[in-house]
């Protein structure tokens, strides 16, 4: 079996790359290597004669075409994420996440061969209270969230259209080592290392169920190898934790004061609460197995034992869109 991983280079889908070469599948990854594509990220699998990468764009139609021929399998991470980036810059959001996305269905279409779209639980918005099912209805309120919940209708198309054999994952909020620090979890760890504040939209009462990345990882292998043409399949743990609450321990675990923590206007149309109902994928047999007390943990040692790898970044490409983002909100 050989699969392509389309943005392997980025947060989780060089965690994918590296869980399906440790199942002994080839992995050819595609990755723009945009300002997250890292590929320090599969330092240890470059020598790996089962994995090679080729630098390239999801939406360049004969790349996809030509690497689709060589694979049983697509796995579609490659996109833009960050819904601070999507308010301010939603054209590239659209390229990559819906026109990229038709060009790799249409790549599974030709070669015939099965894709995986990899999609998020902010398809559904916020839910005031219980949890979303994979049939209820799509009411994505940022372009980026709008921008996945195109890229999964126009999947769902081509499977009734065409009988592709496709399937989505929504998956909650991820977290781990290597993410890229625009994210919550990663800023406030690396900015409470460096001393500096850590800014929360409103009250910090925003409400996100958190999955360790390796456990979404392992959930899209199961979707990979068992999951029903057409099916979509959610993925979290089905614990929420709020924004504030995620701060104080990060900032316990980092034996930091909490008056690094400033709280700041909220954003545009933030949705106040994401919660989704994992029941379908369990009957696939998968589970989620970090904790998240155990997973955060385990998240800021990786950022403290790594200053070299953040460091990196946030002195960077990272400063290009953040150093104007956090001047205009006084930071």
């Amino acid at each position: 079996m050989t699969v392509l991983v389309t943005g392997g280079a980025g947060f989780i889908g060089s965690h994918f790359v590296k869980l399906l070469l440790k199942k002994n599948v080839d992995v050819i990854n595609l990755d723009a290597l945009t300002y997250s594509g890292n590929l320090e990220n599969l330092k240890e699998v470059q020598k790996n004669k089962k994995y090679s990468f080729v630098k390239g764009n999801i939406q360049d139609p004969k790349t996809v075409n030509r690497l689709a021929k060589k694979c049983s399998a697509i796995v579609n991470f490659a996109a833009e994420t960050h819904v601070d980036k999507s308010i301010a810059d939603p054209a590239s959001f659209i390229k990559t996440d819906v026109i990229g996305t038709h060009v790799l269905l249409e790549a599974a279409r030709k070669n015939d061969i099965r894709m995986i779209q990899i999609s998020t639980d902010e398809v559904y918005g916020s839910i005031p209270k219980g949890s979303f099912s994979e049939s209820d209805p799509l009411r994505p309120t940022s372009p980026y969230s709008s921008s996945k919940a195109s890229a999964d209708l126009l999947t769902l198309s081509y499977v009734h259209s065409y009988g592709l054999d496709a399937c989505i994952t929504r998956s909650s909020n991820n977290y781990g080592p290597n993410q890229y620090p625009e994210k919550i979890i990663p800023l406030f760890t690396t900015n409470a290392i460096e001393g500096k504040k850590l800014p929360i939209y409103g009250s910090g009462k925003q409400s996100r169920d958190w999955i360790f990345v390796t456990d979404n990882c392992r959930a899209v292998d199961v979707v990979l190898r068992k999951g029903k043409k057409g099916q979509i399949y959610n993925i979290g743990t089905g614990k929420n934790v709020n924004n504030l609450d995620v701060t104080k321990k990060i900032l316990r675990l980092l034996k930091k004061d909490q008056s690094l923590i400033k709280h700041i206007s909220d954003r545009p149309g933030h949705d106040q609460r994401y919660s989704i109902n994992n029941s379908k994928i369990r009957k696939l047999g998968w589970k989620p197995t970090v904790t998240f007390d155990q997973g955060i943990k385990t998240t800021v040692d990786w950022y403290q034992q790594n200053e070299q790898w953040w460091k990196k970044i946030k002195t960077g490409e990272y400063l290009k869109f953040y150093k104007a983002h956090y001047k205009k909100l006084g930071l």
